[in-house]
Parts: structure tokens; C-alpha cells; sequence
């Protein structure tokens, strides 16, 4: 019975050896369907329901599983053959009447990857090699929006996955355990995830949440006009080190906030839906951001590790690696930013 936490995955560098499938690792909503008869229920990673969110799901489900089943999956909404990740955050949303509009306009997917139960049979103490042979018999009924997600124990076959499938929006790798049993809320699990650096203008930063120094560096690049867009932030830094930064961002804080590139975004009313701006509200909380933030002058370049960017995003953690006095900010600009070849995201299901 719901809620039930998902099993996780721990970070790896390269893929690992050992008796493993591996599947690609999707970026979208990660959820635990639970279907008994004409009743079903989505839950997310944090036990919260996503049923309402995604009413276009519920009846293919009902279709294709089994009339009673637990499945863990991921929801996903394709544009224009490719993960959309932006388009799967504005579903999240209070109004049905927006909800409905959206389940037309961009539709969701689900894929399954794992089952925990089928009819009587608990599940969870087999093997996962074991689950993924009951998952693929029920696959046999799956029709889209509801998929399938590929496995393969071929290790080279996972290597060109890797390589290949960020072009269609994904960021990596899930490596599992065959001889794993499902362990709900442990990182038994691993991932591959691609990682890069690229230098940013650093523009402000925010206060950490407990007021004792520097949460996270606010940063931007510029485009071929030389704008400077906000990409996202850069955090990661030890106790120690956010009472340090706070000495050291000192001497570039601005005496006139209006001189910024962004100094707009002090006046609230351009807090607007739509807006890409420090403080925003979160479509998945609901809640402002508290945490101030404060403008810099354009003086420092950091270099930060990333692992995807979307629509000039950071997506996932952002962590600063080092500055970069050796760079001036203007020259931090979006064509440092590798893109990779495209790929179809029906290549990637089908695969």
C-alpha cells in the first residue's frame, strides 16, 4: 500500500564491472505506480501524490498492468522527440483547469523499469534479474504512453548509451545490481551521470539558510550580444568555506544594486510567472526561495562542475570547482557549453 520510498542510486565515476544491468537513466519524475482493480494511484519520490497532476496516465495503466500491481517507473513528457523536462515542471500545478489543458498539449509517458508486486506475490525480496523477467511478461500488455524502459548486461552496449542518449535529453546511467533485492530509501543502486566544467560569471550570491556565510555563488553567461544570462548557482562549500567566501565577496559587493546587469529583478514586480530569476518560486514546492540574494559587481570568474544544461539551465548540482582571476566575466559565454549530438527519443525506447 502506498507510500512506498523508491529504491536510489548512489554516484559513480565510470561505469562500474559486476553483475549488473543497465538501463538509461531518465530525467523526469521519478514514481511508483500502485494499481488495485479501477483504483490507481502515482507516487513520488517524496510520498507525495502525483495522480491529479497526470490524469492522461491513469486509464493506458489500468490497460496495461496487471489488475493488481506496484510498478516503479518514471514519468516523462516527450517534445519534439526529446525529454522536456521544463514542460513536465509546468504540470505541476494547483489549477485542474491548467492540468486538463496540459495533459492535451504536451502529454506524459510512463516507463516502467522495476516491479514490486504483482496480484498476492511480494516481490521485493527477489532478485532484481528475477523482477525484470515478471516486468518484461508484463510488458507484453503495455501499450504508449506506457513503456517499457531498455536493460542490457552488455557493458559496451551501456558504454554507446552513455555516450549517445544525452542527445535526447537523458543524463546517464543506472546500474543495478541482478542479484539486488529492492530496498526502499537505500542507494543500493548506482549512477553514471556526465559531468563537465565550464566558467561562469559570478554576479552575486545567497546567504545560507542558517545566515552563517555564503550558500551558493549566483551565476550567468553571456550570449552573442553579450548579454548575460542567469544560469543558475554553484554551492557545495564547507562551513568554513561559506564564512570565508563572505570575507572575500566583501570588497565586490555593489554600492548601487541598480548599476546590475539584473538590477530588475530587485523590483518585485518582475517576479512573474515565466520568470528565470534568483528567488523564484519552485513549481514543485510552491514556495519563494527565502534566502536573499545579494549583487555582485562583474569582477570574478568560477570555474563550476555541471552535469546538463537545459534551455540555458544548469540542470542537477552545480558545484564551484575554483576562480579563475585569469578570465575576465565577459568572457564567460554560452558557446563554451559542449552540446551533444541529437537523438531521437524514440530511439532511445526502442533501443
Amino acid at each position: 500500500m502506498p507510500p512506498v520510498k523508491p529504491m536510489l542510486a548512489k554516484a559513480v565515476s565510470g561505469i562500474p564491472d559486476g553483475d549488473l544491468a543497465f538501463e538509461p537513466k531518465w530525467d523526469g519524475f521519478r514514481c511508483i505506480v500502485f494499481r488495485d482493480g479501477d483504483e490507481v494511484e502515482l507516487g513520488s519520490r517524496n510520498e507525495r501524490p502525483l495522480t491529479r497532476y497526470f490524469p492522461e496516465l491513469v486509464d493506458p495503466l489500468k490497460t496495461g498492468l496487471p489488475p493488481r500491481a506496484v510498478v516503479d517507473g518514471e514519468i516523462i513528457v516527450p517534445v519534439d522527440d526529446r525529454l522536456g523536462f521544463d514542460a513536465l515542471q509546468q504540470r505541476i500545478h494547483p489549477a485542474e483547469s491548467r492540468i486538463n489543458r496540459l495533459a492535451v498539449e504536451t502529454p506524459a509517458e510512463f516507463v516502467a523499469f522495476d516491479v514490486l508486486a504483482v496480484a498476492d506475490a511480494d516481490l521485493m525480496g527477489e532478485p532484481f534479474r528475477d523482477r525484470r523477467a515478471v516486468l518484461e511478461a508484463m510488458a507484453g500488455a503495455f501499450e504508449a504512453p506506457v513503456r517499457l524502459a531498455p536493460s542490457t548486461v552488455d557493458r559496451d552496449l551501456a558504454r554507446d548509451w552513455y555516450e549517445r542518449f544525452e542527445g535526447a535529453g537523458l543524463d546517464g546511467l543506472i546500474a543495478k545490481p541482478r542479484g539486488g533485492t529492492y530496498a526502499p530509501n537505500k542507494r543500493t543502486q548506482f549512477k553514471v551521470k556526465h559531468t563537465r566544467t565550464v566558467d561562469v560569471a559570478v554576479a552575486g550570491f545567497r546567504m545560507h539558510v542558517d545566515g552563517e556565510g555564503v550558500g551558493s555563488l549566483v551565476v550567468g553567461l553571456h550570449d552573442d550580444s553579450g548579454h548575460l544570462h542567469h544560469c543558475g548557482v554553484a554551492a557545495g562549500f564547507t562551513a568554513q568555506r561559506r564564512r570565508e567566501l563572505l570575507d572575500e565577496l566583501g570588497p565586490h559587493m555593489m554600492d548601487d544594486p541598480r548599476e546590475h546587469p539584473w538590477a530588475e529583478w530587485m523590483d518585485p514586480a518582475a517576479h512573474h510567472e515565466g520568470a528565470v530569476m534568483p528567488g523564484t518560486p519552485n513549481r514543485w514546492s510552491g514556495q519563494r526561495r527565502q534566502q536573499p540574494w545579494v549583487p555582485l559587481r562583474l569582477e570574478l570568474v568560477a570555474e563550476v562542475k555541471y552535469e546538463a544544461m537545459l534551455n540555458g539551465r544548469f540542470r542537477g548540482t552545480t558545484r564551484f570547482v575554483r576562480w579563475r582571476p585569469d578570465r575576465a566575466p565577459e568572457s564567460c559565454r554560452f558557446d563554451q557549453v559542449e552540446v551533444p549530438a541529437a537523438v531521437g527519443l524514440n530511439e532511445v525506447l526502442s533501443a
